[in-house]
Order: structure tokens, then C-alpha cells, then sequence
């Protein structure tokens, strides 16, 4: 068991493509229990995580679905429609400030388990966006990165404490 430290913003590996999942062995198992330790703590409770947020850039994430957290080897994403719904979202690496975002409502999720077999899910509404919030953290991306510029800069200058230009 390892509670991990939680990357922060401004943090370059946050900013990073992270890469295939090859073999699903014992490092993988291992990093998979240290990021449900992490996520599951007492101090932390969050919705998901990537591994990038413990500094692993592997294409791994763990959702809690139905109280019990589940993991994605290499997830994919297929939107399923155009309609995207707004709703409030925050992120373990951006401190507890959370903001509106738009995200796409329906979505097919295509991943590998830890038995090394093909899954596929369909999710909507929280769930979709929690899936859509992870899977961008693979690929560098946080979620105020879906913000306008203006409503970026007044979200980065709670965080500083100043306004940022």
C-alpha cells in the first residue's frame, strides 16, 4: 500500500502525452494499487486519476464506478453525438477550485482491463465527463484548457491570488 504524491499544476509531467501500456505486469499491477491507495485516501476521495498524476506517464486510469474503483489500461474515447452539457468539474491536481465546463454528454469508452481483456462501456452525464477528465490527462491536458481565455485567466488567478494578463 502507497499513498502517492498528487502532481500539481504547473507540474511538466501533467503536460505530457503518456505512453501505451504494453504488458500488463507486475509494475502495472503495482502502480494500479498505489494510484487506488492515493485516490481512495482519506485526505484525497476523488472521482478518478490518471497516472500521470503520480508522475507515471503510462495510459492508466482508475474511476470510481458503483464505490469501487476500476481501472483502464490505454483508454479510447468515441464521442457518441454533438451534445455537450455543462457542469461544475475540479480536478485532484488543481487544488479544490472547481468551474464550469462543457463536455460532450454521451461517450463509448473502449479500453483493456487487468486481465488484459478488451472492455467497452457506454456512459453519459458525470461518468462520461469523469472518463473525458482522465483520458485528457493522458494526453496533457487539464480541464481548464476547455475554458474561454477570459474565464482561463480569472480561474488561474484564484489559484495565484493574482490577476494574471
Amino acid at each position: 500500500m502507497a499513498v502517492k504524491k498528487i502532481r500539481k499544476i504547473g507540474d511538466p509531467v501533467l503536460r505530457e502525452r503518456s505512453k501505451e501500456v504494453e504488458l500488463i505486469d507486475r509494475r502495472i499491477l503495482q502502480l494500479v494499487e498505489d494510484m487506488i491507495d492515493t485516490v481512495s485516501d482519506g485526505s484525497v476521495l476523488g472521482m478518478g486519476l490518471s497516472a500521470c498524476q503520480i508522475g507515471v506517464l503510462k495510459r492508466v486510469i482508475v474511476v470510481n464506478l458503483d464505490n469501487k474503483y476500476e481501472t483502464f489500461i490505454n483508454p479510447e474515447i468515441e464521442v457518441l453525438d454533438g451534445e455537450k452539457i455543462s457542469d461544475e468539474e475540479g480536478c485532484l491536481s488543481i487544488y479544490s477550485i472547481k468551474t464550469t465546463v462543457e463536455r460532450p454528454k454521451k461517450i463509448i469508452l473502449r479500453a483493456k482491463n487487468l486481465n488484459d481483456e478488451k472492455i467497452e462501456l457506454e456512459a453519459e452525464g458525470t461518468v462520461a465527463r469523469i472518463f473525458l477528465h482522465e483520458i485528457d490527462h493522458l494526453n496533457g491536458i487539464l480541464f481548464i484548457d476547455h475554458l474561454k481565455p477570459r474565464d482561463r485567466k480569472e480561474f488561474l488567478s484564484k489559484i495565484t491570488g493574482e490577476i494574471i494578463l
